[in-house]
């Protein structure tokens, strides 16, 4: 049985699933003060798209070493997994309830983590799935 297959079987995530997350329910918590937002994150309100996070905007005139932390902070993957959520995980009023929505949108969606022995043409990332759906249907049917 390959790996992806184990997972699905246990009905377990990959720990890069795992980790996204918890990154988007921690984004929860800050939008809903249960934590203190010690990173600063900005929240909109849009009429048809609902609670959006605000990407913190990155400075182009950097040096390029700097652009790999800047995406990997957590205003920056936070902001973006938060704003790559359904709406209907967005607008979630509780924490039981955000996690069981959460859960049911993160089902539908393969787990393929990359893992040395197997081969995968993507990062498994939420936002990835989220730019090519394709990608990962065909993947998943294999």
């Amino acid at each position: 049985m390959r790996y992806f297959d184990r997972l699905k079987h246990l009905r377990i995530l990959s720990l890069q699933r795992r980790r996204e997350r918890y990154i988007v329910i921690h984004v929860w918590k800050v939008l809903h003060e249960v934590v203190p937002n010690s990173t600063g994150l900005q929240f909109t309100e849009h009429t048809r798209l609902g609670t959006r996070a605000i990407v913190p905007r990155y400075n182009y005139l950097s040096q390029k070493t700097v652009s790999g932390p800047y995406e990997a902070s957590f205003g920056v993957r936070g902001a973006q997994l938060w704003n790559a959520m359904p709406r209907a995980v967005r607008a979630s009023t509780s924490l039981p309830e955000l996690k069981q929505s959460l859960g049911s949108y993160l089902a539908t969606i393969p787990d393929m983590p990359p893992v040395r022995g197997y081969r995968v043409e993507h990062s498994n990332s939420l936002l990835e799935w989220r730019k090519d759906p394709g990608v990962y249907r065909e993947m998943g049917d294999a």
